[in-house]
């Protein structure tokens, strides 16, 4: 069984450790867990692995958040995974900080990335899980919030929920999407 999961972030190094930036950073620990690494290819960083004798390719756009769906409709075509095998990461504001919600379908909410992937692929029926990065800015600040870094508190707590979302990936994997919902939502 073929594996797709697909973190949302921006490329450059001004972007690291972002709240909008979350996606890569869990894909990041995941790639760590599993002792493999990613490599620049075709719009995206590739990294893949077997897990309990499951193909997982893990994604990380080549573009940015707002165009990323162009990089998952190629990958997902390429290696050949159906949709509901696909896992969509991403930061989420209308979530407490930490606080993760998997699920299948449901609108874009606002979320850029996600509507560049229902308009690439189609449809918005695919599995994802939202990170939440909660809504603590001044109204008009919304951008420098989402693009800003986690602030010190945040980051007491970020490593913990960035390994709980881990989890939750392998979980989806190994357990299938209900399971994964019944057992982190």
């Amino acid at each position: 069984m073929k594996y797709l999961v697909v973190g949302l972030g921006n490329i450059g190094e001004e972007y690291t450790g972002t709240r909008h930036n979350i996606g890569f950073s869990i894909l990041d620990t995941l790639n760590q867990r599993h002792d493999s690494s990613f490599n620049l290819e075709k719009q995206a960083e590739l990294s893949s692995f077997v897990l309990k004798g499951k193909n997982i390719n893990l994604i990380k756009p080549s573009n940015y958040v707002n165009n990323s769906g162009k990089a998952v409709n190629f990958w997902l075509q390429k290696k050949g995974v159906k949709k509901e095998n696909m896992l969509i990461i991403l930061d989420d504001l209308a979530l407490p900080f930490g606080k993760i919600r998997i699920k299948n379908g449901g609108s874009h909410g606002g979320h850029n990335g996600l509507k560049s992937i229902n308009e690439h692929l189609g449809d918005n029926n695919y599995p994802r899980l939202r990170f939440g990065i909660a809504n603590n800015f001044r109204q008009g600040q919304q951008s420098n919030y989402v693009l800003g870094k986690f602030n010190n508190e945040e980051k007491k707590e970020l490593n913990s929920f960035i390994e709980d979302s881990c989890d939750a990936v392998e979980s989806f994997i190994l357990q299938g999407l209900k399971r994964t919902m019944n057992t982190f939502n």
